[in-house]
């Protein structure tokens, strides 16, 4: 079906949304806008789905999340027994979040499928723990994360709480791809549901199970005990939904001193208060800042609405507050816990520490110092649920901890997803042992840096939109892999890593072999001092993101040649964009 005749569908039809309609018959005369809005269907991927608001069938609306729901409710009903488990709800902040769960209950609830919904927002980590908690077949909650505030999606989560694997995600897409109109999706009423009891609202009874798990990866509550009072925290939830978890966890684990900023305290679906409600993002922390210079803050925390990132910022000695990246907050997390474990002597012996191939290899350095296998995983937390929940069961590694790069993390493994109100918790703690030791967590990177040797890390990404966006995206990872550099910066490419085709290319001797893990359309190179940048196109977003890192002796000597690969890389990239 041409993208017109999508379009003239959708204004036939009497029962469309009026709302809907009214915003069709206002970009009327925008034939670009009417064609990115229906050239195709909202691709739903391995995650689910995630894209713009507004009308049509490459945009997130009432109908598109029908559809998705209606896939999920086949995908539960052919598991046969497995369907009596029902299926877990919750939403962000965003706009028509709480009218979107609605939907998705009521459209699985006509398969007579339970569904349990949050009465209010609740953030991604708490969903992957409810599933667990309430022994539920699978997950779904509304989110668009860190995106702005014109989009929201759908994501789903399995029994285990973990984003669906590859082989559940393939299954899933079919049904949803097998559902032909969107349009005429059957729907239940939801009083009537609320009747049967197929529809129940969740209280409270989940956030304080969830909160006692919390209490479980405190590491030192004496450490806590002594420096609570003079520990100075800043808070800001960016308009999302960590306010709630984030405080009741800060005061459960005796905290006293956190200020939150208050005009971000409150949900806002327009983020109004901030560009971007990314923590990755330095600016998200300006109202942060402010309230840090005020309080005299040692530690500034941040979370994106649904909660499942944290971004963190110190205060130096000089009085400055300085981000740290993902990796660093990583490798500053991942040190404590193994430190604290060795001195505990609570190591396990078959330990295992998770991350992303895109993820800094200063993790793997930290790891092996004290005898824990780091095992690589493709970009996505799902790769890192699914490994937890294999080692779970095969008993072949113990869990220490999981990361990526891009602000995620996860320290107990009752959520299987990353944690951000987990996450600001230990973060709190890290900050209160080494203030006892008048260090600032700047220092304690250096000495880790000392330690393991300097590694920096960086991310390019590049935007291009629509039907011609798309296919650049993909001339560009056709050119890296047809035409891979053999020589980058004066550097040597010693080996190749297609993960489409699972294969791993010694460049020097040309011998190949497999690689074991699934399928990706991602390149990764590695040069002759140990550097490398990795080539891939977003899951959720029109860009194509490019990921470098390097080591080297010094900070500054790390900083060249981080610069220099990157502008060389960045370049050749430039001249492929028409």
């Amino acid at each position: 079906m041409t993208w017109r005749a999508a379009y003239e569908k959708w204004m036939e039809d009497a029962t469309l949304n009026p709302n809907l309609r009214a915003q069709l018959e206002a970009i009327a005369d925008n034939e670009a806008l009417l064609e990115d809005s229906f050239y195709k269907m909202l691709e739903f991927g391995t995650a689910g789905m995630r894209g713009e608001l507004g009308p049509g069938t490459n945009r997130v609306n009432t109908y598109t999340i029908r559809k998705a729901s209606e896939g999920l409710a086949q995908y539960i009903v052919s598991q046969g027994k497995e369907a009596t488990k029902g299926v877990v709800i919750a939403y962000d902040s965003r706009h028509q979040s709480f009218e979107f769960a609605m939907e998705v209950a009521k459209t699985i609830g006509w398969h007579g499928i339970q569904t349990y919904v949050f009465e209010s927002l609740r953030p991604t980590p708490e969903l992957s723990f409810s599933v667990r908690y309430l022994q539920a077949q699978a997950g779904v909650v509304i989110t668009a994360s860190h995106n702005p505030s014109q989009y929201n999606g759908f994501k789903v989560y399995n029994e285990d709480g973990g984003q669906m694997p590859p082989g559940q995600a393939e299954a899933l897409v079919n049904y949803v791809n097998k559902v032909e109109d969107e349009l005429t999706i059957s729907i239940a009423n939801e009083g009537e549901l609320k009747r049967k009891g197929l529809l129940r609202m969740l209280g409270d009874r989940v956030d304080r199970a969830y909160q006692a798990q919390l209490q479980t990866i405190m590491v030192n509550r004496d450490v806590i005990a002594e420096a609570a009072k003079s520990l100075n925290i800043v808070y800001t939830p960016l308009h999302g939904t960590g306010y709630q978890p984030v405080m009741e966890g800060m005061k459960n684990w005796g905290f006293k001193q956190v200020t939150v900023v208050k005009e971000q305290a409150d949900p806002d679906p327009d983020f109004s208060s901030v560009k971007l409600p990314n923590p990755e993002n330095y600016e998200a922390f300006t109202l942060a800042i402010e309230y840090g210079k005020k309080q005299q803050a040692d530690i500034l925390l941040a979370t994106d609405p649904d909660a499942d990132r944290v971004g963190v910022v110190f205060k130096n000695h000089a009085g400055d507050y300085v981000a740290l990246t993902g990796n660093q907050i990583g490798a500053l997390l991942l040190y404590y816990l193994l430190t604290q474990k060795q001195e505990k002597n609570e190591l396990p012996k078959n330990g295992v520490v998770l991350k992303t191939i895109v993820t800094s290899e200063i993790g793997r350095a930290i790891a092996d110092s004290f005898g824990m296998t780091t095992i690589d995983t493709l970009t996505g937390f799902k790769f890192i649920g699914e490994k937890i929940r294999e080692f779970e069961q095969t008993g072949q590694h113990t869990y220490v901890f999981g990361y990526e790069e891009s602000y995620g993390y996860l320290i107990g493994d009752f959520a299987r997803d990353k944690d951000a109100v987990q996450t600001c918790l230990l973060m709190a703690e890290i900050a209160a042992y080494y203030k006892l030791q008048e260090k600032t967590l700047g220092e304690v990177l250096e000495d880790i840096f000392k330690t393991y040797g300097y590694y920096c890390e960086d991310i390019e990404d590049v935007t291009l939109k629509g039907i011609s966006g798309t296919e650049q995206i993909q001339k560009i990872l056709d050119h890296f892999r047809s035409e891979s550099p053999r020589e980058i910066a004066g550097l040597t490419v010693t080996m190749i890593e297609d993960y489409q085709s699972s294969e791993r290319l010694h460049v020097k001797s040309g011998e190949k072999e497999s690689i074991s893990l699934p399928v990706s359309n991602v390149l990764k190179f590695y040069l002759a001092d140990g550097s490398w940048f990795c080539v891939r196109p977003s899951g959720t977003e029109p860009k194509i993101k490019f990921y470098f890192g390097v080591k080297a002796a010094s900070c500054r000597e790390c900083d060249i040649r981080l610069t220099t690969l990157k502008d060389q890389v960045m370049t050749g990239v430039k001249s492929l964009i028409n």
